[in-house]
């Protein structure tokens, strides 16, 4: 047992990220059936849609399963009405002050995590009360932080300076990876994108597809006058790579972006006109499999690496 798996009553500590269009009640429910803890994003779902959801995971897992929640969505407070009711045991907050909603959260015997992208951010979600975090470095897809801090020098920084349990996000898919992060100081470690292309993941099959033709240098991170966000090039991307050479305004960049463009190519599989968030780690992920047997396949690189590393003669 380690702070994570203790912290969350879990075999491993191997947490899947709650990413919008991608993670619903089938995925949550697979991995924590196979010992990681599975997320059910709710971030592109109405107060309807993430209530079923819940019943269905429910229904699917006697694991614990947690809900993702952006700070920033309209109908929170209706979310964690949901949340409180239907017991869901575990929360986590991102894009916003974990102050607002975590006593609330924990005064209904929920446990409380934020996802943060810095040493500032870390230091203030501890003040908080969180029970954990999960720091996040620019390898990750999806919305990431404006300094492009990397993984590799985030957790160590943020390790040095907090009590409370620690999980490594970014540019973490694979059994080594997941090493190299506790190894750098992280308690756990928590996996979108590897996720994105399993079974189980709502995510449309030709962005599936897309994700494990990925190559190294197949994403990018952009709009950072909006929200920084981790893609894959495609035609949206170039539109907007255009738009920055015409010097583009912020005004002008909004209405290039318009709305539902994630929905547009993750949901819908729209790979010209859609943004299609995933991580740097892609490269890397190279077949759709059941969420399942990426958990095994990931437990079984740690340990094979962890046993290679220990026959490392001393320097």
């Amino acid at each position: 047992m380690n702070k994570i798996t203790e912290l969350f009553n879990i075999q491993y500590p191997i947490i899947q990220a709650g990413m919008i269009w991608c993670s619903g009640w089938e995925l949550a429910s697979a991995v924590s059936n196979a010992g990681g803890l599975g997320i059910i994003g709710s971030g592109s779902m109405y107060p309807e849609v993430l209530r079923e959801h819940i019943i269905k995971c429910k229904q699917a897992t006697d694991k614990p399963f947690a809900v993702n929640l952006p700070m920033l969505y309209p109908d929170i407070d209706k979310h964690i009405e949901s949340i409180i009711e239907l017991e869901v045991p575990i929360v986590f907050t991102s894009a916003g002050n974990p102050k607002t909603w975590t006593k609330h959260l924990q005064d209904h015997g929920i446990k409380v995590v934020h996802v943060v992208s810095s040493l500032k951010f870390a230091l203030k979600s501890q003040e908080a009360g969180v029970d954990a975090v999960v720091a996040e470095g620019f390898e990750a897809g999806g919305h990431n932080g404006r300094d492009e801090t990397t993984t590799m020098c985030l957790i160590p920084i943020v390790k040095e300076h907090i009590k409370i349990p620690l999980i490594a996000a970014g540019g973490v898919g694979t059994g080594r990876t997941m090493l190299a992060a506790m190894a750098l100081g992280a308690d756990g470690v928590q996996i979108g994108s590897r996720f994105v292309a399993s079974e189980e993941s709502s995510a449309h099959q030709n962005f599936k597809q897309a994700v494990i033709e990925a190559k190294e240098g197949s994403t990018q991170l952009t709009l950072k006058e909006l929200t920084p966000v981790r893609l894959i090039k495609n035609d949206f991307y170039n539109q907007v790579e255009e738009a920055y050479l015409k010097q583009a305004s912020v005004d002008d960049l909004k209405k290039l972006l318009g709305r539902g463009r994630a929905k547009k190519g993750m949901f819908e599989g729209d790979l010209a006109e859609g943004e299609l968030e995933i991580g740097q780690i892609s490269g890397l992920i190279h077949e759709i499999k059941p969420a399942g047997d990426i958990v095994k396949e990931i437990v079984a690189e740690f340990n094979q690496a962890k046993k290679a590393l220990a026959n490392l003669s001393d320097l």
